[in-house]
């Protein structure tokens, strides 16, 4: 029975050079085909997170453009009725200027609110960008 330079072969086997560069290249080959297959969950990960953000701003810019122009006609039908129910303690132009202000104020908190839901960070991927730190510290065999 031949014997490896690092003990007996496996199998009872006589060892050979060759052997050791099949194994070497074959975990290389390994490693490659893991690396790509990583990088393309990754990939799929990410455009799994920038389609749910995309469809979460479309659906919040729908709900907003169909919800405005609702409430513009409902609202315009009451305030024509609030003028016309103010001017008889006011005169009209007095009334349809204090209706107008307290409009204008509700619609500055209405925007306010639509913008402040198309904020940057919404729509930030950050699941992708914590499996990425992730697989760098396997990787690199750090501790996360």
């Amino acid at each position: 029975m031949a014997t490896a330079p690092y003990g007996p072969a496996p199998g009872g086997e006589p060892a050979n050079a060759d052997r050791g560069l099949q194994s070497a290249f074959g975990l290389l080959r390994r490693l490659t085909d893991e690396l790509a297959t990583l990088l393309r969950q990754e990939l799929a990960l990410a455009a799994a997170e920038v389609t749910h953000s995309v469809r979460v701003v479309l659906t919040a810019a729908a709900s907003l453009a169909v919800g405005g122009a609702v409430l513009f006609t409902g609202l315009l039908a009451m305030l024509a009725a609030a003028v016309l129910g103010l001017s008889t303690v006011l005169p009209p132009w007095l009334a349809a200027l204090v209706i107008g202000a307290a409009v204008a104020v509700i619609g500055i908190a209405l925007l306010w609110a639509g913008a402040h839901s198309f904020r940057p960070s919404a729509l930030k991927p950050s699941r992708t960008a914590e499996s990425l730190r992730r697989d760098r510290d396997v990787i690199t065999r750090r501790q996360p």
